[in-house]
């Protein structure tokens, strides 16, 4: 499956916030938005802007939202459509189904320092839901769900340093119940809106899909 293969701190300062794209860097003062937050292409001193159309800044809230999870737009379209079909609201479903990505879920875990090395851990074949190793980052966890890390010494080692880095920097969510000590986690429920940790209108984007 075709995969952005840009840099991609370009895409952060396209959508004009940080996305924790790289892990580690984007918690640091290398972080290219912190440098230049401008968005990228020529920037001509005293160019006149056009303002945003509302079909604009309903594009950019689902362009940021994809390249967050790191899902591609068929992906996308697909998720939106299970949203509409589930009893609720279909822009917090939406969020909830992305949340209860694997890759999604190994990165919350602070298991990976961004969701790119998190989706190469599962498709590695690092991660086993139930006591099954799964490689499919699109996988969606349940409630009761288990995760735990298929024993590698080296992978361990790899996971241990993220829980480093990350330990002092991200809020455990309270959906998951982890046993660091262990690598290992439990879903304790499924995702709601106020889970979400990034700044999303999911109703632009419902509106968007619904033209």
């Amino acid at each position: 499956m075709a995969r952005y293969a840009g840099s991609v701190c370009r895409l952060c300062r396209r959508e004009g916030v940080k996305l924790f794209l790289k892990g580690e860097r984007c918690m640091s003062d290398k972080c290219s938005f912190t440098r230049r937050p401008d968005p990228p292409g020529p920037q001509k001193p005293g160019r006149w802007r056009r303002g945003v159309s509302n079909y604009g800044l309903q594009l950019r809230e689902k362009q940021k939202v994809r390249r967050i999870y790191g899902v591609l737009e068929r992906q996308f379209r697909n998720y939106f459509r299970k949203a509409e079909r589930m009893p609720g609201m279909t822009g917090e479903n939406l969020l909830s189904l992305l949340e209860r990505r694997l890759d999604n879920v190994i990165y919350k875990l602070g298991w990976a320092t961004s969701r790119i090395q998190a989706r190469q851990l599962v498709n590695h074949r690092h991660i086993m839901v139930d006591g099954k190793v799964v490689n499919i980052p699109s996988f969606l966890v349940e409630q009761g769900n288990s995760i735990s890390l298929h024993r590698r010494r080296r992978i361990e080692e790899v996971v241990r340093d993220s829980l480093k880095v990350k330990g002092q920097q991200r809020v455990f969510p309270d959906w998951l119940k982890a046993d660091s000590s262990r690598l290992e986690a439990k879903v304790i429920r499924i995702p709601a809106r106020e889970d979400i940790d990034h700044e999303i209108n999911e109703e632009l984007i419902v509106a968007l899909y619904s033209k």
